[in-house]
């Protein structure tokens, strides 16, 4: 399993969501990073709330990326198992550890599918 920048293995599943999680980090504390970059009328002077606002959006869009094709590669990857048992079972359809096998394989994506995070909604307004 590579870094989170590098190309992720969802091999071991479990690993992968865990790291899925820690990419997840900056969705997950977007409200205390808004209270700390918009600034309050009293601070709106000191402070370049739109250069804030873009600085704090470009690391939100990267970190969306990265974990956009973190996820992507994991369907791939997931997908190619699960052709290859898909093929294995068309050879030996009564085997149950391969179709239980399969079934797994097709239904670890299923955690994926939420990729969306909060929105930056008080940026829009500066």
């Amino acid at each position: 399993m590579a870094a989170p920048n590098g190309t992720l293995s969802c091999e071991d599943f479990s690993m992968f969501q865990e790291v899925l999680k820690v990419m997840r980090t900056i969705d997950d504390r977007i409200v205390h990073a808004l209270n700390t970059t918009v600034p309050t009328v009293s601070f709106s002077g000191k402070v370049d709330a739109t250069q804030t606002c873009k600085q704090l959006y470009e690391s939100m869009m990267e970190a969306h990326l990265n974990r956009d094709k973190a996820i992507k590669s994991c369907i791939a990857q997931t997908s190619e198992v699960v052709e290859e048992l898909r093929g294995e079972r068309a050879k030996d359809s009564e085997n149950l550890a391969l179709i239980k096998q399969l079934r797994k394989e097709q239904t670890k994506v299923i955690p994926l599918s939420d990729t969306r995070g909060p929105q930056i909604q008080r940026c829009e307004n500066v």
